[in-house]
């Protein structure tokens, strides 16, 4: 087979030329979603699908968090009938094992879900870590300060930039990142931790620890727990996806 020759020059340009013009667009958004995990990315999904300018930060190179994992590397996850929907919302096949239990695949879960959030317009930012939040005279976040991960690895004295944007969810985890950076500048947000594992207590209040809790920021999977003090849920993933989805609706309702 003869193909036309390939110059490595302009493979570069077409990255660097198309990339920074997305950059260029995305330093302001409506949306950033902080974390690419469950609940990151299907806040992601159905904020891109309601027409809402979403970004999504992740230090890591790969999204996903730790459903990639599943349960101690065993790539399947739990879901209970609550979060059922969703799964077949995003065409995530699942089986049922056994009453209010369902079994899926991470890595379909993840794909399927970061495939949705890309076709509905959302923009991905990985190797990109939030290293500062702005705030200003009216005391409400309206922007985040990025760098990429990899100076922070090696402890680089590398000065970041800056995005705009109206509303950022705190999905990153047990970390709660933005959150403690917004109580370690003397932001009112007390962040009281994540307690010991209980999966059927941490599925049964995430909801209603997903919530704006300063100006600005919703937390969101994890996050939302670590924040309120409430128990650790392991791989049963059902809570994580409808914090997400319900983050993503706090965002929707406050942008009509």
């Amino acid at each position: 087979m003869t193909t036309k020759e390939l110059d490595e020059v302009v493979i570069s340009r077409a990255i660097l030329a198309e990339q920074n013009a997305v950059m260029m667009d995305y330093l302001d958004l409506d949306c950033a979603v902080v974390g690419a995990g469950p609940a990151g990315l299907t806040a992601a999904a159905y904020l891109a699908e309601a027409g809402i300018k979403t970004g999504v930060i992740e230090k890591k190179l790969s999204v996903g968090g730790g459903m990639w994992g599943g349960g101690m590397m065993f790539p399947r996850i739990v879901v209970q009938d609550e979060a059922r929907p969703i799964l077949d919302r995003f065409g995530i096949s699942c089986r049922k094992y056994q009453e209010n239990y369902y079994v899926a695949s991470s890595v379909e879960a993840v794909a399927r879900l970061t495939a949705a959030a890309c076709d509905a317009g959302a923009e991905f930012f990985n190797v990109t870590m939030v290293e500062d939040v702005v705030v200003k005279a009216d005391g409400r976040i309206s922007g985040l300060v990025i760098n990429w991960t990899a100076v922070e690895m090696a402890r680089l004295h590398i000065d970041p930039l800056t995005l705009r944007t109206k509303y950022t969810i705190d999905a990153t985890g047990h970390d709660a990142t933005v959150a403690h950076q917004v109580k370690n500048k003397g932001g009112n947000l007390p962040i009281a931790g994540e307690g010991f594992m209980w999966a059927d207590r941490a599925e049964a209040h995430i909801l209603g620890h997903t919530k704006e809790v300063f100006p600005g920021l919703i937390v969101a999977g994890m996050a939302a727990n670590a924040v309120a003090g409430e128990a650790r849920m392991g791989p049963i993933f059902g809570g994580m996806l409808l914090s997400g989805r319900r983050a993503a609706e706090l965002v929707i309702e406050q942008r009509r």
